[in-house]
């Protein structure tokens, strides 16, 4: 068996790659390790591990105690989880459509798909946030239509990114396959839900995965539609809390740590599809 030989230049780049993880996974482990602190330890030793009379869980009985930490976590889960769900079959029948049908205008819808992702949310919140006060869904006591008001404009900021990422590894797949199955007699529906989706797993994995953690992440839009405190999501919360309790270092830490964490093992377990996804739509398109 062969065995690679390392050059100087593969190590000096693994050292690289080494240094640069390192800065990017301590200031998490910082934040975990100072929420289990009291406020003025952590200004005192905030570099220490949390052990002997250093530890305390007072921070967290604080946040599960004081805060709406599950409802907000419910808030969050429901709004990705619906997010994930609507830009994953629209962005797929929309990717479909613009790969494998010629009509009039298609190249022109697919150049405006791409045109709209030069234009961030900034820029249109104020009409959206108009417009859904006129449909009277927005700062209602109904939770479900407040989940919805901040569900419509999070799904149709995803889609132009998640239809592209589709289209490009739609075209590279093999057309014999849907002929084949069209002389089966399958429609196009059925073409797209049997043939389609089972062969584009990785790159659906990725426009699921991204589009669930953009809405997880998503402050922006929960500032406008997410007034209520029985309707905050688990980023709205926070952003209250530091407001609030700025000083209180280690309530902030827990805080954080509650936000975070869910974030980080999603994204562990997942991040092979996330890279084969990428890469394979990068390459097919």
């Amino acid at each position: 068996m062969n065995k690679e030989k390392l050059s100087v230049g593969k190590i000096l780049v693994y050292l690289f790659l080494i240094f640069w993880a390192l800065t990017t996974i301590y200031p998490i482990i910082w934040v975990i390790q100072n929420s289990f602190k009291a406020k003025d330890k952590i200004l005192s030793n905030s570099f220490a591990l949390p052990f002997g009379e250093l530890f305390t869980a007072a921070n967290y009985r604080k946040a599960f105690g004081n805060l709406n930490i599950l409802g907000a976590y419910k808030n969050s889960i429901f709004i990705s989880f619906v997010v994930c769900a609507c830009v994953v079959l629209f962005a797929g029948m929309c990717a479909y459509a613009l790969s494998r049908y010629s009509f009039k205008g298609s190249g022109f819808l697919y150049s405006l798909v791409v045109a709209s992702m030069m234009f961030p949310v900034y820029a249109t919140i104020i009409p959206v946030f108009t417009m859904e006060a006129k449909w009277g869904i927005t700062n209602t006591s109904s939770w479900f239509l407040t989940m919805i008001s901040v569900i419509l404009p999070q799904v149709a900021g995803n889609l132009a990114f998640a239809i592209i990422v589709l289209v490009g590894y739609i075209k590279g797949l093999p057309i014999e396959l849907e002929e084949a199955a069209f002389m089966e007699g399958c429609n196009a529906y059925q073409i797209f839900f049997k043939v389609i989706v089972p062969l584009t797993k990785p790159s659906f994995a990725t426009v699921a995965i991204f589009g669930f953690l953009w809405s997880y992440n998503d402050l922006f839009t929960q500032m406008f539609f997410l007034r209520r405190p029985e309707m905050r999501a688990i980023t709205r919360l926070l952003n209250e809390l530091t407001s609030q309790e700025g000083t209180n270092y280690g309530l902030m830490a827990a805080a954080v740590t509650l936000v975070v964490v869910p974030v980080v093992i999603v994204y562990i377990f997942l991040q092979k599809y996330i890279i084969k996804g990428m890469t394979a739509g990068a390459v097919k398109g």
